[in-house]
């Protein structure tokens, strides 16, 4: 996927815009937006959307996936080490409250 991704980028001659403040603020940008599409839903309604707006939240879902792969192609992530499975399996707890 990071591959795919990359050429995305590479096509387009975007590599020059995402820089990791910029591919952070665009994240929160398209955040909010998919947020926005469950702001006053219950929970029921959340879970039941019709099919239009299923369909702009799946853009938004791919707008937030896309920048947040590209921040980890930028920066790296660390998750496996932050949660052992053997440490947190089954646990909603934060890290900081299993080390």
């Amino acid at each position: 996927m990071i591959e795919q991704i990359r050429d995305f980028r590479r096509e387009r001659n975007w590599e020059q815009f995402h820089s990791p403040k910029n591919l952070v603020m665009a994240l929160v940008v398209e955040a909010s937006e998919l947020a926005e599409h469950f702001q006053w839903l219950t929970e029921e309604q959340s879970r039941n959307l019709p099919p239009e707006k299923l369909a702009e939240v799946q853009e938004e879902i791919g707008d937030v996936l896309i920048y947040l792969a590209n921040l980890c192609d930028k920066l790296g992530r660390k998750n496996r080490n932050k949660y052992p499975a053997a440490k947190v399996r089954g646990k909603s707890e934060k890290s900081s409250e299993y080390k």
